[in-house]
């Protein structure tokens, strides 16, 4: 039986979601599949893929929008692979305490795509970040990383379950 090629697409401003889709697929290497992280604009299609997590920054409650055209262009061939959704970017402490709330995007691209899973992940926001919104935040005092890496790499742990399983292994 061959190994399973999961592609792990993200759209990212600051780099924060490409990290997290990073580890997501560190995760799922180490327990037994191909996965290739590449930024959701620049997938032309899924050809010789078995599965697909796609991830977006949130801003503004939105998903960006390599995120959901990537889904929209995609979605017939979407709705015939395993798929699951992550979200990232609340900025604050109590994000580790509580799982946020979905991304209104998120639910729609779940929906339109026929999504296994989704969830929401605590995002980052530092010194570095581009845009008016994201540096009138820092001058709040309101930015920092609220990633829960324990966290992401259990849920990737999930999916690395759910694909042994379609797979006839043990992961």
């Amino acid at each position: 039986m061959s190994t399973p090629h999961v592609l792990v697409a993200y759209a990212s401003k600051n780099g924060s979601t490409e990290q997290i889709a990073g580890w997501i697929a560190d995760v799922l290497s180490a327990r037994g599949t191909v996965a290739d992280v590449r930024p959701a604009g620049q997938v032309d299609g899924l050809a010789g893929y078995d599965a697909v997590v796609l991830g977006s920054g949130v801003y503004a409650g939105r998903w960006l929008r390599d995120a959901t055209r990537f889904a929209r262009r995609n979605r017939k061939r979407l709705r015939e692979l395993p798929v699951w959704l992550f979200s990232s970017g609340p900025l604050d402490a109590e994000v580790a305490d509580r799982a946020p709330a979905l991304v209104r995007g998120a639910v729609r691209v779940a929906d339109m795509v026929d999504a296994a899973d989704q969830v929401t992940f605590g995002g980052r926001l530092d010194d570095s970040a581009r845009g008016f919104v994201a540096r009138q935040i820092l001058k709040q005092g309101k930015g920092g990383d609220f990633r829960d890496r324990d966290r992401i790499r259990a849920w990737a742990s999930g999916i690395a379950d759910q694909i042994a399983a379609a797979w006839g292994r043990s992961a």
